[in-house]
C-alpha cells in the first residue's frame, strides 16, 4: 500500500511543507530525439531533445496533460555526478535558448560535472506555450500615457486574455511556481536521479527556492544569481534609491564626473516632477516605418524605461547622462526607445510570465511597504510593472502567505549577488538566505544582474561550488565607465 510522503521541512513559522500530490505516482516517461545545439557564435554541440508530460494542474481531477521539453547535454566526464538543471529567469525565458547564448561557455564547462539540462518551463518556448494574447482594449491616443492609464489598460487587458485562455481549455490556475517546482521534481524522477543540482538566475532563483522548500530531498546542491526570494516578486523601491547612491559614490571619485553630475537622484526627481506637472509630447518614426508615432507622457513611462535599463552596469552607467539631457529639456534622447517599447494600442500578453508573478503575489505588509517607499523612491513602483499593479486580479491563482513564508533547508546553496544589480538587491539576497543553514552569499563588487556571463571569476565560482569546492567570499569586477555629457 502506498502512502503520501510528507516532506518534513518545518519552516521558521512552524509550517510543515506538503507536496501537491502523493510522491508514489509513477515517474513520467521521457522520449528523446537527436538535437543539435547551435551557439550564437556558430559552435554546434550534439545533444538530445527530451520531452515528458505533466498535469497542467495537479490538484484538478482529470487535468489535461501538457508537454515539457528540455535539451540534455551529455557529460564529458567518465564519472557522472548528479544532473544539473538550469532554471531560466523572467519568468518566461527559455532555458533552451539561453543555452545557445552568452551562457553557452558555462553550460559547456558544467558538462565536466554531469549531464546538463536546459529546460523550457511550462508555458515557455518548446514546452506547450500559451498562445500570446492581444486584448481588444487600447490606449486613448488623445490622452497622456500615465501610470493610471497603463495600469487600467493592463488590468482590463489581462482580464480579457485570462477569459480567452480559459475558454480555449487552458487551466490558467496551473501556471504557478508551485506547479513549476513540481515539474522540476517530476523531471528529476523521470531522469532516474535520486538527486539533481540546480543553477538558475532571477525568477530561476525564485523557482529554485520553491523546489528547495517543497522538494528539497531531491536536491544535492544549488547555485543562484540575481536572488528573488519567495516573498520578493515585487522589489522594494528603496533599493533602487540605494543603487543610485552607489552610482553617485562612483561618480564622486572623479572630480570631472562629480562636476557634471553633482546629484543624480535630485536630477531624477526634478525631471519626474516636471513631467508629472506638465506631460511632454514625443514623436519618433520607428526603423523602417513611414508614419511617426506620437504620445504625451508623464513621468511613469520614463521610470519604466529606466527600470529596464538598470539591471546591469552598462545600462546603469548611461542613467546620469540620460537625466542630464532630460533636465535640459532634450527629450529626443528617450523618444525612440520609449515610444517603441510602449504598447501600440493594446499590450501583448505571453501568459506564463504574468500568471506566475500574480500567483507568487505579495503579502499585505510588503505591499504597504512598497507603496510607502514608492511615494519617495526615484522610480516609484515602476521597477516591478506590471506587478504589484496586477495583484489580486485573480484571487484563485495566488499561492498565499504559506508559499511566501520562510523555510529551512540543509541543502548547500550558493547565492551570487552584484552590488550594481538594479533588479535584485544584495540585501534581498541576505534576507532570502535566512533559513538556508548551509547557504553562502558571494558578493560580486560592481556586478550586475546577469552575473553568469559577466566575468570568468563568476563562472569559475559556479563550477567550483557545484563540484563541492570552496568559493571566494567576494569577487571584484571593474566598475562601469560613466559617460560625460558631450561638449
Amino acid at each position: 500500500m502506498s502512502v503520501s510522503r510528507i516532506v518534513r521541512g518545518v519552516g521558521l513559522l512552524g509550517l510543515t511543507v506538503t507536496p501537491l500530490v502523493a510522491q508514489s505516482r509513477p515517474a513520467p516517461a521521457i522520449t528523446y530525439t537527436p538535437y543539435t545545439l547551435r551557439a550564437n557564435d556558430g559552435t554546434t554541440v550534439e545533444a538530445e531533445l527530451g520531452a515528458f508530460e505533466v498535469p497542467e494542474r495537479r490538484a484538478a481531477t482529470g487535468s489535461r496533460r501538457i508537454t515539457l521539453r528540455f535539451v540534455r547535454l551529455r557529460s564529458t566526464s567518465a564519472t557522472l555526478g548528479d544532473p544539473i538543471i538550469y532554471l531560466a529567469g523572467g519568468p518566461g525565458a527559455s532555458g533552451i535558448r539561453t543555452a545557445s547564448g552568452a551562457r553557452f561557455p558555462l553550460f559547456m564547462a558544467l558538462r565536466a560535472l554531469g549531464d546538463v539540462i536546459a529546460l523550457d518551463q511550462r508555458g515557455v518556448g518548446q514546452s506547450s506555450p500559451l498562445p500570446p494574447c492581444q486584448p481588444s482594449d487600447s490606449l486613448d491616443p488623445v490622452q497622456p500615457v500615465t501610470r493610471t492609464a497603463l495600469v487600467d489598460l493592463y488590468r482590463r487587458g489581462l482580464t480579457e486574455c485570462m477569459a480567452r485562455w480559459t475558454a480555449s481549455g487552458i487551466d490558467i490556475d496551473g501556471y504557478t511556481t508551485r506547479e513549476n517546482a513540481a515539474d522540476i521534481d517530476d523531471l528529476r524522477r523521470a531522469l532516474g536521479a535520486r538527486q539533481v543540482r540546480l543553477w538558475g538566475i532571477s525568477y530561476g532563483s525564485h523557482l529554485g527556492l520553491a523546489v528547495l522548500k517543497y522538494h528539497g530531498a531531491g536536491i544535492s546542491r544549488a547555485v543562484f544569481a540575481g536572488i528573488e526570494g519567495l516573498e520578493q516578486t515585487v522589489k522594494l523601491p528603496a533599493y533602487t534609491d540605494s543603487l543610485v547612491a552607489r552610482v553617485q559614490a562612483l561618480i564622486n571619485r572623479d572630480s570631472v564626473l562629480r562636476a557634471a553630475y553633482p546629484d543624480v537622484a535630485a536630477t531624477m526627481r526634478r525631471v519626474h516632477a516636471r513631467l508629472d506637472s506638465a506631460p511632454v509630447r514625443l514623436s519618433t518614426t520607428p526603423p523602417g516605418g513611414r508614419t511617426p508615432v506620437t504620445a504625451s507622457i508623464d513621468a511613469f513611462p520614463v521610470q519604466l524605461l529606466v527600470g529596464g535599463m538598470i539591471a546591469d552596469p552598462p545600462g546603469i552607467a548611461r542613467v546620469p547622462l540620460l537625466y542630464a539631457a532630460l533636465d535640459a529639456g532634450r527629450y529626443e534622447f528617450i523618444a525612440g526607445p520609449l515610444l517603441q517599447q510602449m504598447p501600440s494600442g493594446a499590450p501583448r500578453f505571453a501568459g506564463m510570465p504574468e500568471l506566475m508573478d500574480i500567483a507568487s503575489g505579495i503579502d499585505p505588509a510588503r505591499r504597504a511597504l512598497v507603496a510607502t517607499q514608492a511615494t519617495r523612491g526615484v522610480l516609484g513602483d515602476a521597477l516591478n510593472f506590471p506587478m504589484p499593479q496586477l495583484d489580486g486580479l485573480r484571487p484563485s491563482l495566488d499561492l498565499g502567505a504559506s508559499f511566501r513564508a520562510p523555510f529551512r533547508s540543509d541543502v548547500p546553496v550558493l547565492f551570487l549577488s552584484g552590488t550594481l544589480d538594479g533588479r535584485t538587491a544584495v540585501d534581498e539576497g541576505r534576507t532570502a538566505l535566512r533559513g538556508l543553514r548551509r547557504g553562502t552569499q558571494v558578493i560580486v563588487e560592481h556586478g550586475g544582474h546577469n552575473l553568469f556571463e559577466a566575468d570568468q571569476q563568476v563562472a569559475d565560482a559556479v563550477v567550483a561550488f557545484l563540484r563541492g569546492e570552496a568559493v571566494p567570499a567576494r569577487i571584484v569586477l571593474r566598475p562601469p565607465t560613466i559617460a560625460l555629457p558631450p561638449r
